[in-house]
Order: structure tokens, then C-alpha cells, then sequence
């Protein structure tokens, strides 16, 4: 990239002024893939675009080879902490913005739910740009009827809603250990090792983490209870998951969409209404597999046919 700055100009470097955001032509043009994955509906969230911890190949892969009639953007897509104190945006993050605009000129629906690393953006609610709906907040119904209230989820941490200042510290030491990660990662793809995440094991080997976690899925399946909806979809924690809770003798569906850091992870509905959380790296894999195999049964072909 010649000049990471460029994608920006004047009041862009604080992220106010969405409806200018520049986006050049893809850096690597979208493949010829010939069958994409056809979903009902997407989910992804906390992709922090704009930061070394997003991992931008593997999103770009997991946009070249799926489709949907409906795509929610379930917050922090854009990192707006780590843009106003240093400006990084490869083009492989603009590709990124490329894709998911032009999946929306493509009739796609795209919904936009801002979180608390792309605040700014939540004063647009109720606006559209380039084909893309910005709402607080927003409810799906399945194919199967059910209705899922769809929301980021820092509404309901109690760190972001008390201790404002913790969350910014603990962003700085998260920061820290994917930079760890990054380096850990390196040496694994030199090694043809797969991809993993440092991060997402320390999470779950750490008690107060994991506490954390359950308390806050029981507190955000608890609200969508009270709202009288079938379950709820959110992303924030990092931590893509189902559960399943009872709330006053009805029974409420907890589903986090993870993210694109650590995880790398989708929710995605089929057109049946059935549910499925995507792990794109095991996803990966298992397409390359197949390749393998047919790679194999054509050389086996060919030592026959000889």
C-alpha cells in the first residue's frame, strides 16, 4: 500500500462523516467462484476494521465464497477507538467495505447495527447509505416463525456501562495479546500449520473470563425474554456460542455471531430456518480437503489410465 492515510481525508480520521467514507475499487478483485454458499441470512459482527487484529483474508474468503438474501452487520465493523489514535487501513480493508457494498447493489440486504467500537456511526440510525440500513437495533423473523431481536450487546455489559475507563484499558491489553497472536500465527502458517487463536484459549483457561461470559449471555437472553421475542442475536464478547434459557417457564434462544479477530466466525441462517454458527478456518479446511481428494482421484486416474 502506498500511503495508509489516503483512504482517509480531512474529518474522516475521526469517522464522522460516514456518508463521504471513500471506497477505492478492490485491491483484489472478487474470484470466479462458480457456486457460492447460499444462506437466508447472515450475521457477522466485531470484524474492527481499521486495526492489525482484524483478520481481513480470511473475511475477504469467507465474502468470496457465500451469499444471502439478508446480511446484518451486528457491530463493531469499524474500530473507531483505534482509528482516532492511529489511522491503519490496508487495502485489504477496503476491499472488505468494497465486497459488502456491492453485495448490497446486488440486492442484498444489508443491516447495519453499530456497537460500541463504532458508536459514531449509531447517530445515523434510521438513515441508509450506498444500499446499507443503520438501526440501533433490529428483530428477524426466521423462516420458521420464530423472532429474534438483533442488537450488538455492550448494552448489557456491566464493565462498558459502569467502568467505561476499564473497558478502554482492557482494550489496550487485548490489543497487546493479539499482537502476541499475530506472532504466534506467523510462525504457525511458515510451519503450514493452521490458523489459531492465543487469545480465544486464554479466554476460556481464565475462571473470571468465563464467568463473565455465562453471566453475560444470561443477562442478554434475559432481556430478550422480557421483550417477548423467540431469542436473540449478538455479537461484542468475542465468544460465538448457542445456548439455550428458560425465562418465567418460556424458553429463549441465546445466539453471539463472534467475530473476526479471534474466532472468525459467521452465524448464518438456512432457508429452512435452521440455524448454524460457521467457523470459517475448520470451513477452509474442509474445502481444501475436498480439493485433495480430487486432486488424488484425478492422479490415480491418470497412473491408471497409464
Amino acid at each position: 500500500m502506498t500511503n495508509e492515510t489516503d483512504a482517509f481525508d480531512g474529518d474522516l480520521a475521526d469517522l464522522t462523516n460516514i456518508a463521504a467514507f471513500p471506497v477505492r475499487q478492490p485491491t483484489v478483485p472478487e474470484p470466479e467462484i462458480g457456486e457460492r454458499k447460499c444462506y437466508r441470512t447472515i450475521w457477522i459482527s466485531d470484524v474492527h476494521l481499521g486495526t492489525r487484529g482484524c483478520n481481513a483474508d480470511l473475511l475477504i474468503d469467507f465474502l468470496d465464497h457465500t451469499d444471502s438474501e439478508t446480511m446484518y452487520l451486528v457491530g463493531d465493523i469499524i474500530d473507531g477507538w483505534r482509528l482516532k489514535k492511529k489511522v491503519y487501513w490496508p487495502d485489504a480493508h477496503n476491499d472488505i467495505v468494497w465486497r459488502v457494498l456491492k453485495r448490497a447493489k446486488r440486492g442484498t440486504r444489508i443491516v447495519y447495527i453499530p456497537g460500541n467500537h463504532d458508536e459514531m456511526v449509531r447517530q445515523f440510525s434510521g438513515m441508509h447509505f450506498g444500499g446499507v440500513e443503520i438501526q440501533r437495533a433490529a428483530f428477524h423473523t426466521t423462516a420458521d416463525g420464530r423472532k429474534l431481536m438483533v442488537l450488538h450487546g455492550d448494552e448489557f455489559d456491566a464493565v462498558m456501562l459502569a467502568h467505561r475507563w476499564l473497558a478502554f484499558v482492557g482494550d489496550a491489553l487485548y490489543t497487546l495479546m493479539m499482537g502476541l497472536s499475530r506472532w504466534v500465527n506467523s510462525v504457525r502458517q511458515a510451519l503450514g500449520l493452521s490458523y489459531w487463536s492465543l487469545s480465544k484459549v486464554a479466554k476460556h483457561k481464565v475462571k473470571n473470563a468465563v464467568e463473565f461470559i455465562g453471566r453475560y449471555e444470561e443477562v442478554v437472553a434475559r432481556a430478550a425474554a422480557e421483550r417477548g421475542v423467540d431469542g436473540v442475536v449478538c455479537g461484542h464478547i468475542h465468544t460465538a456460542e448457542f445456548r439455550e434459557f428458560s425465562h418465567n417457564g418460556k424458553s429463549v434462544e441465546y445466539w453471539n455471531d463472534g467475530d473476526w479477530v479471534e474466532g472468525c466466525n459467521a452465524l448464518v441462517e438456512h432457508f429452512d430456518g435452521r440455524m448454524e454458527i460457521l467457523h470459517w478456518p475448520d470451513e477452509i479446511a474442509r474445502r481444501n480437503r475436498g480439493q485433495d481428494q480430487v486432486d488424488g482421484a484425478s492422479g490415480d486416474g491418470s497412473l491408471a489410465a497409464a
